[in-house]
């Protein structure tokens, strides 16, 4: 009986000495890799900030990568990894937080402290604080609107499909959330958010098991702070065609972005089928497609026209979908890249020194139309079977390395799916063309949706009120370019000029006040 009873007491001992929640831990091995990586993924992103500190876990992770660690400054940090061209930092997205380690394997015995020093003991000094502070309250003061009208209107889109929800704002926050983070918001959030009960863990390359059980042990001792996952909020419902125009001076054309929300993400099979009919319209990047056919290699009129069923991070500079931004709530969009206005079609040629509005209108519509066309007539067979077969192979090449594999990996967990890249290949396989075409009219539809159009000044009254009272909006050519397009293409244009919109508001904002 003794016996018995000192084995039940050491067993509860054990018992309690263990972690509450075991850490799940993503394996990549390659045993004949050069490098190893290490990754953290962290249940909580933009939508765990709280309301009047909107962008506290973008600068919490900016710190604990871009400040100094175990005592040891930022620059000190990176002189020493320079020799070893190792290198680490963070991605906040609005659901997650991402941090990932690279390092060559000659030197991940002198690399591996550093890691353990940004992630278990951030030195959160004022000195740090200053410096990354003040460049994340000029990115949402200044850069956001400045650097690029494509990634502006992106992000003026999401404000509108969730506006009053908490995946609204940009992740770096806004202008006035800012101001209100202080260094001890973001030691009180890095102990609240950045735990051992919400984070992933990864493991890639050429590592041995000591290395994969000291980091899991290290791991361990991130904050034991109890966390409950946020619900990211969905995408509104638009009542028809809602526009809002940022009347913006000095830009390059009109950028425009719509949306409307989507029900599906890469947990549902069903995604698979939706997935052949994007690439299709509007694969990324892809001049086959139909909408760069029709809007850029056709009429020129702008560098690219694409679709998404799924949020598509820095799409201006991947050309690969990449890894690490997963979301539950979700929306499919169409993105337009800036076509011109009409002080530029003036300013150029002398023919078109007439016009009053660019071509936005026309591109909108164009696009529009093609959706509304596939939705009516769905795939054909030839249409499908290219598609997919291209899909099959396209798909392969989306992680091409260690990092890019991991972090696939780890996204497919966060989907419920084991390794979504290999049952991708299987599914597009099994997928029919009904199903597709079901999936199609299942999905999409141009009457309800979210619209954002970054344009300059001069063109935003006349473009809202050519929206709103559903005007001819006839292509505006230069000569030079009127003269090498065949009939049918003119004739398509006159039904495009004319194509009905169900535009219900069209609002103007000025760019200044965006983001407040």
């Amino acid at each position: 009986m003794r016996l018995f009873r000192n084995t039940m007491i050491s067993l509860l001992v054990l018992t309690f000495a263990l972690p509450l929640f075991a850490i799940e831990v993503v394996e990549h091995r390659q045993p004949q890799a050069n490098k190893v990586v290490f990754m953290l993924r962290f249940d909580n992103g933009s939508i765990a900030d709280p309301a009047d500190k909107k962008g506290l876990t973008y600068a919490t992770a900016a710190i604990m990568t871009g400040g100094g660690a175990g005592a040891m400054e930022y620059a000190d940090i990176q002189r020493k990894m320079k020799p070893w061209a190792a290198f680490y930092g963070s991605g906040v997205d609005k659901q997650v937080s991402s941090f990932f380690f690279q390092v060559p394997v000659d030197f991940v015995g002198e690399f591996y402290p550093l890691l353990k020093n940004v992630l278990l003991s951030p030195d959160f000094n004022e000195k740090d604080f200053a410096r990354l502070m003040k460049s994340q309250q000029n990115y949402v003061d200044q850069v956001v609107r400045a650097s690029s009208d494509e990634d502006y209107s992106k992000f003026a889109l999401e404000d509108q499909l969730f506006r009053g929800g908490n995946m609204q704002s940009l992740i770096q926050g806004t202008s006035a959330t800012v101001k209100n983070i202080s260094l001890d918001d973001i030691k009180a959030h890095y102990n609240k958010v950045f735990t051992r009960n919400n984070v992933m863990l990864g493991i890639a390359g050429n590592y041995s098991d000591e290395l994969l059980q000291r980091f899991k042990a290290d791991m361990e001792k991130l904050p034991a702070t109890a966390y409950t996952k946020v619900k990211p909020s969905v995408a509104r419902s638009p009542n028809g065609i809602e526009v809002e125009i940022i009347a913006k001076d000095n830009t390059f054309g009109s950028a425009i972005f719509t949306g409307a929300p989507l029900a599906i993400t890469r947990a549902d099979d069903e995604f698979i089928a939706l997935m052949i009919a994007n690439s299709w319209i509007g694969e990324h990047r892809k001049s086959y497609s139909r909408l760069y056919q029709k809007i850029r290699e056709t009429r020129s009129m702008n560098y690219g026209d694409y679709s998404y069923i799924e949020w598509y991070s820095n799409g201006g500079r991947n050309q690969l979908p990449p890894a690490g931004v997963p979301r539950a709530s979700n929306y499919w969009s169409i993105w337009i890249r800036p076509v011109q206005i009409a002080k530029q079609l003036q300013a150029q040629y002398e023919e078109l020194a007439d016009v009053k509005i660019g071509h936005a209108h026309f591109a909108f519509r164009l696009a529009l139309r093609e959706f509304d066309l596939l939705i009516k007539n769905g795939m054909s067979v030839d249409e499908f079977e290219a598609t997919k077969t291209f899909l099959r192979s396209y798909s392969k090449l989306y992680a091409q390395g260690p990092a890019q594999q991991l972090g696939w990996l780890m996204d497919s967990r966060f989907y419920g799916r084991n390794d979504y890249l290999k049952e991708l290949d299987a599914l597009l396989e099994k997928t029919t063309l009904a199903e597709v075409n079901s999936a199609i009219r299942k999905h999409w539809q141009t009457k309800n949706m979210f619209v954002t159009i970054v344009t300059d000044t001069s063109e935003a009254q006349a473009l809202a009120d050519s929206l709103i009272n559903n005007t001819l909006s006839p292509m505006s050519y230069a000569n030079v370019v009127k003269s090498g397009l065949s009939e049918d293409v003119l004739t398509e244009d006159d039904e495009i000029a004319a194509y009905p919109l169900n535009v219900k508001s069209v609002k103007i904002i000025k760019s200044a006040d965006t983001f407040k």
